[in-house]
C-alpha cells in the first residue's frame, strides 16, 4: 500500500513536472518570437532560436497561477476546467493535423528502425503517455453512473490510441529527426499556428489541477492528521503551494521534456501500470484456482514491465547527465 502511494505521487507530480516544461517551452517560443510573427505560414526555418531569456524564467512565471488553480479541490469543479482544456486541445490538434498532412517529404529517406537506445526511452515515453491509473478510481468514484466505468474508459483510450498513433506517424513523416519533444514547437511562426500553442498550454495548464489532485487526496488528509483541527484550511492551502513549487523546482533543475517525460514513464508508470498490477493478481486469486494461461500473462507483463522499467530508467538517467547541445536540445536528433 504504502509503495503503490509512493508511486502514484511520484508519477503524477512528475506529470505536473512535465507540464510546467510544455507550458514554459511553448510560451518561450511564443514570446520571443512575437516580433517576427507574421500572417505568412511558411515552415519553420529555424528550430531553435538563441533564448532571450532563460527558459526558468517562463516557469517561475507560470507558478504562482498554478498555485491559485489547484487551491480548487472539488473534482467535480475540475471537471468543468477539464472539459474547457479537451475543447482547447481537439482545436489545437485539428490545426495540428490540418498542416502536418500538408507536403509531407518523401518518407522513404527516414531510417525504418531506431537505435536500441531510442527504443529504451520510446519504452519510458509510451507508458508515460498511457498511464492514466491514478485518475481511474478518482474519477469513477465520482460519477453520477459508476457502471458506466468500463465503456467510457475503453471509449476514451480508443480515442486516445487513434490520435496518438496518427499524430506521431505523420508528424515523424513531416519533420524527420527534426521533430521536438512537443510537436507544437516545430509549427510556423504565425498567428495562427501561435494561437494553436497558446490553446494548447491553456489546455495543459487546467489539466494540471486534475493530475494534481491524486497526490494532493493522498498526503494532505495525513498531514492535517498531524495538527490541530483549528489550522485545517492554512494547512491545506500551505501543503498544496509547496506541491506545486515541488513541480516547478523540478522542472527547473532538469528542463529537458523528452528525457522527463521517458524517466517519469519508465520509473513510476511502469510500475503502476505493469507490475504491480499482475502481481497484486496472483496473490489476490492464485489459491482460488486461476488458469495457467492467466499466470503465465500475469508474469510475462510483470517481466515485461520490470525489463523496461530498469533499462528505461538506465538510458533516461545516462541521456539526462550528458552535456546539453543547446540548438537540438529537445529534439529527437538528440538521439541521431
Amino acid at each position: 500500500r504504502y509503495t503503490v502511494n509512493f508511486l502514484l505521487i511520484t508519477t503524477q507530480l512528475g506529470f505536473c513536472s512535465v507540464y510546467f516544461m510544455f507550458m514554459a517551452d511553448n510560451l518561450q517560443q511564443m514570446v520571443e518570437e512575437a516580433h517576427m510573427t507574421s500572417n505568412n505560414c511558411q515552415p519553420r526555418k529555424i528550430l531553435v532560436l538563441t533564448p532571450i531569456l532563460n527558459i526558468r524564467f517562463y516557469m517561475l512565471t507560470i507558478l504562482p497561477f498554478l498555485v491559485l488553480l489547484v487551491f480548487i479541490q472539488n473534482l467535480r469543479m475540475l471537471s468543468i476546467f477539464s472539459t474547457l482544456a479537451n475543447v482547447t486541445t481537439l482545436g489545437s490538434m485539428a490545426l495540428i493535423f490540418e498542416y502536418i498532412v500538408q507536403e509531407i517529404p518523401d518518407p522513404s529517406s527516414l531510417p525504418l528502425m531506431a537505435s536500441w537506445k531510442t527504443f529504451l526511452l520510446f519504452f519510458g515515453t509510451a507508458i508515460f503517455t498511457f498511464e492514466g491509473v491514478g485518475m481511474v478510481l478518482p474519477l469513477k468514484n465520482q460519477m453520477k453512473h459508476p457502471q458506466q466505468f468500463s465503456f467510457v474508459l475503453y471509449l476514451g483510450m480508443s480515442l486516445v490510441i487513434i490520435l496518438y498513433i496518427c499524430l506521431g506517424t505523420l508528424g515523424y513523416m513531416k519533420f524527420g529527426s527534426n521533430t521536438q519533444a512537443s510537436i507544437t514547437l516545430n509549427l510556423p511562426n504565425c498567428w495562427l499556428y501561435q494561437s494553436v500553442k497558446l490553446m494548447y498550454s491553456i489546455g495543459i495548464f487546467f489539466t494540471y489541477a486534475l493530475q494534481f489532485h491524486v497526490p494532493a487526496e493522498i498526503i494532505i488528509p495525513f498531514v492535517i492528521s498531524q495538527g490541530s483541527e483549528s489550522w485545517t484550511l492554512f494547512i491545506d492551502l500551505s501543503v498544496r503551494t509547496a506541491l506545486v513549487c515541488l513541480t516547478c523546482v523540478s522542472a527547473i533543475l532538469i528542463p529537458r521534456l523528452d528525457l522527463v517525460i521517458s524517466f517519469v514513464g519508465s520509473v513510476s508508470s511502469s510500475a503502476l501500470a505493469l507490475i504491480i498490477p499482475p502481481l497484486l493478481e496472483l496473490i489476490t486469486f492464485y489459491a482460488e484456482d486461476m488458469s495457467y494461461v492467466t499466470v503465465a500473462k500475469d508474469i510475462m507483463i510483470s517481466i515485461l514491465g520490470l525489463l523496461g522499467c530498469v533499462f528505461g530508467t538506465y538510458q533516461a538517467l545516462y541521456e539526462l547527465i550528458q552535456p546539453i547541445n543547446h540548438s537540438i536540445a529537445n529534439s529527437t536528433g538528440v538521439y541521431a
